[in-house]
């Protein structure tokens, strides 16, 4: 039974984020079909910041009406919505409509907002939900949910890209001359297996994720609970605030009044093992975090294209996959190796942002980067995604931890400064990309430029 339980647990994490971390990964195909072109992360940013109106709602009710909530029936709804949205996509991803006297991709920008909705809001019911298990299935969750992004990362990999050549093509005008008549255009190979089969695989691993928590929704009371009663049934919040704060085991006799329990378990503890962080310190580590989370949730995902689509399809596909597969991949290597040390991890945060400000130059540069048109070149944007995204994902969990130790409040608090850079990352730049076009894209085979 303990095997069991450990698989559906690390199903159930699959569901956490495994449609957003889909679409970044597939957008190197996306990209090609529909009308915003390489404008489309911008949109993608800040879509997916308006889906934080999910875990607000779920927050407020808990709030303002606690105990009126039913997890299990949230969770059911958000995964069902999940698999919905990810069937229509794969029938309606490429549907666009006349807005102002525009073609608009209306289907896809809708149903990336509600694949957004799951997977935000699964932040805030997900794991409450798994605190009722013992605490070891919580691990087995989150290497699931860190999975979420592994597995489409290698799926993708796996369908391919669409290889660009340049092939002669014929133009009708007025006048027919000979400049005229032959242009040269772009022309790409399909890939191993079409976006449509890539979000029916999605919607495939969103039904793997609903079956996961029906069954662990079903287990029997004698699994369900935990023995370190981490949830109380009357109050979830509470509940979560004791296994933060107190991941010990609990006496008979606690155990005999679980409300006075929850109770003292809330309650500030003294931290015998270190004194907490001073003012300076705290300040340093919250503005890591607005750094980092605006960086690589806002600033650098909104110019991807711009930066690697110069480079050919190949190195924007790479990029994305491998850049997908780098977080989960940073968040194993912070478990087995862990550091706490602030000089190291702002050492870390430092070097991440040169390789962002690597990518940021690139796109700026765009059509016409560095090195463009040589392997080396390609080579080079593909390790600075890489290694931006997993060392500053390295930071965001060692942030985490710290502060995860310093108090609960503080924990709460860095959610809330992730969320800020976030939003600040999106807002500054979607007026860049689409309204003042500070970024120029270009055609892989028509752009000319200098040597």
């Amino acid at each position: 039974m303990s095997l069991l339980i450990h698989v559906l647990a690390c199903c159930f994490g699959l569901g956490s984020w495994v449609a957003v971390n889909g679409l970044w990964v597939e957008l190197p195909l996306i990209v090609k079909t529909l009308p915003e072109g390489w404008e489309l992360p911008s949109y993608l940013t800040v879509i997916i910041q308006l889906a934080n109106l999910g875990p607000l709602l779920v927050t407020l009710m808990h709030k303002l009406c606690p105990g009126r909530l039913k997890e299990s029936a949230a969770i059911y709804s958000v995964l069902s919505i999940g698999v919905l949205a990810c069937i229509l996509l794969a029938f309606s991803w490429d549907e666009t409509t006349v807005v102002a006297a525009a073609s608009q991709s209306t289907a896809f920008f809708i149903l990336t907002f509600f694949l957004a909705l799951v997977d935000c809001t699964s932040s805030v019911t997900f794991l409450p939900f798994m605190m009722q298990l013992p605490a070891r299935y919580i691990t087995t969750y989150f290497i699931g949910e860190g999975l979420s992004g592994f597995i489409p990362g290698l799926v993708a990999l796996g369908q391919g890209i669409g290889m660009a050549k340049c092939v002669n093509g014929t133009q009708f005008s007025g006048n027919l001359t000979e400049e005229d008549m032959y242009i040269v255009q772009t022309q790409y190979l399909p890939p191993n297996f079409s976006t449509e089969v890539f979000f029916f695989f999605l919607a495939a691993m969103m039904c793997i994720s609903l079956a996961a928590f029906s069954a662990l929704n079903r287990l029997p009371s004698t699994f369900e609970l935990s023995t370190e009663n981490l949830v109380p049934d009357t109050d979830t919040v509470a509940s979560v605030c004791s296994g933060l704060d107190n991941p010990g085991a609990v006496t008979e006799g606690e155990n005999s009044n679980p409300k006075r329990h929850s109770e003292e378990s809330c309650q500030p503890r003294p931290q015998l093992a270190k004194p907490g962080h001073s003012v300076f310190q705290l300040t340093f580590i919250y503005s890591m975090v607005v750094w980092v989370n605006g960086a690589t949730n806002g600033l650098l995902p909104s110019v991807q294209t711009y930066s690697c689509m110069p480079y050919g399809n190949l190195a924007y596909h790479l990029s994305a996959a491998l850049a997908s597969c780098a977080n989960p991949v940073a968040c194993i290597v912070a478990m087995l190796f862990p550091e706490r040390s602030l000089v190291l991890l702002g050492v870390m945060c430092l070097l991440g942002s040169v390789f962002g400000g690597y990518n940021m130059a690139m796109a700026a540069m765009s059509p016409c980067p560095l090195l463009q048109g040589s392997a080396l070149g390609e080579a080079i944007i593909v390790l600075s995604w890489v290694f931006f995204t997993g060392t500053l994902s390295y930071v965001k969990v060692m942030v985490g931890v710290i502060l995860r130790d310093e108090s609960h409040s503080a924990l709460v608090w860095c959610g809330a400064a992730a969320q800020t850079g976030s939003l600040l990352g999106s807002a500054i730049m979607f007026p860049l990309v689409n309204v003042y076009n500070l970024f120029q894209s270009g055609d892989f085979c028509n752009t000319k430029c200098p040597l």
